[in-house]
């Protein structure tokens, strides 16, 4: 028997997941309070995927084994709290698309940066000749590219409600590239809550796992100290550069992971000091993956 898969949400992560879903076999429904957009209900209907528009009907739902929720809907929701009452499993459309890739995947996360970090890495990478995709908050959703591509690679733009939804999602490279006070609202007003959303990004990271975070960033840097993490842990600072990891010296950026590297600030196209913590978290990523150095410096260019 079909396992059935309810969709919360017809927008890019739900059409997507459902997509992804009806491949796999599920029984897939998809149901939308509002009224769901023309694009997206071509890509249902040619899919054969049942959905409602304007409307969740408990019946239809309330019977899933798993519900994928969009990033958009609070767990504060009457619906969602009755789907928690009865133990089903509500997963977000990243975590579910996970289950079904071997690609390699980097995950951004951040209040501020993440568009910018994470467009600049796949374009790295890409720049290298590496066989990657960018999903997430970017583009066609990270389900969709699953059931429909066959990258190496994925370079996934994270915020912190689509990470509340994350279960076994194992990131194989983690940036962490800010935390400042944000969607305080949907984490009760406490931004400690929303720094353990933020923190869900390591969650199932082991010894073979790269963890990048902004050392200058002291809610990160304390939250770290509280923490057990096996990953092999690299910092970007605009000071010094000390040990390995990357610094700024002298109108320089220092990165240091696998082979030195140094990239001239008057080489960049991005300017300010945000950028350089952009700049600098992109590098690490590459430096892990042992790209050369010449395409980083190039593609960054």
């Amino acid at each position: 028997m079909k396992q059935r898969l309810v969709i919360l949400g017809a927008g890019e992560s739900g059409v997507g997941a459902a997509v992804l879903g009806k491949q796999k076999q599920y029984d897939v429904f998809v149901s939308e309070k509002s009224l769901i957009d023309s694009k997206y209900k071509d890509v249902l209907i040619k899919e054969s995927v049942s959905f409602e528009e304007n409307q969740h009907t408990l019946e239809q739902i309330i019977n899933a084994d798993i519900v994928v929720k969009s990033p958009g809907i609070p767990d504060s929701t009457p619906l969602v709290k009755q789907l928690k009452e009865k133990a089903i499993l509500i997963v977000s459309e990243i975590e579910f698309a996970s289950w079904y890739t071997s690609a390699k995947l980097i995950g951004i996360t951040g209040s501020n940066g993440k568009t910018t970090t994470t467009s600049l890495i796949h374009h790295i990478l890409k720049y290298a000749g590496l066989n990657v995709g960018i999903a997430g908050n970017i583009g066609k959703s990270f389900a969709f590219q699953v059931a429909t591509c066959n990258y190496d690679f994925y370079v996934l733009e994270l915020s912190s409600f689509q990470l509340d939804g994350v279960d076994k999602l194992k990131l194989d490279i983690s940036v962490l590239l800010n935390i400042t006070p944000d969607h305080l609202d949907r984490y009760n007003n406490s931004f400690e809550e929303y720094v353990d959303s933020k923190f869900q990004i390591v969650r199932n990271s082991d010894e073979n796992s790269v963890f990048i975070y902004n050392n200058d960033d002291t809610t990160i840097v304390n939250k770290i100290q509280h923490l057990n993490l096996v990953s092999r842990s690299y910092a970007f600072t605009s000071e010094n550069l000390n040990g390995k990891g990357a610094g700024i010296e002298k109108g320089t950026l220092c990165i240091d992971i696998n082979n030195p590297l140094r990239i001239s600030e008057d080489l960049v196209s991005l300017n300010g000091k945000h950028n350089s913590y952009n700049i600098m978290a992109s590098a690490m990523v590459a430096s892990t993956l042992n790209i050369k150095e010449n395409n980083i410096i190039e593609a960054i260019g």
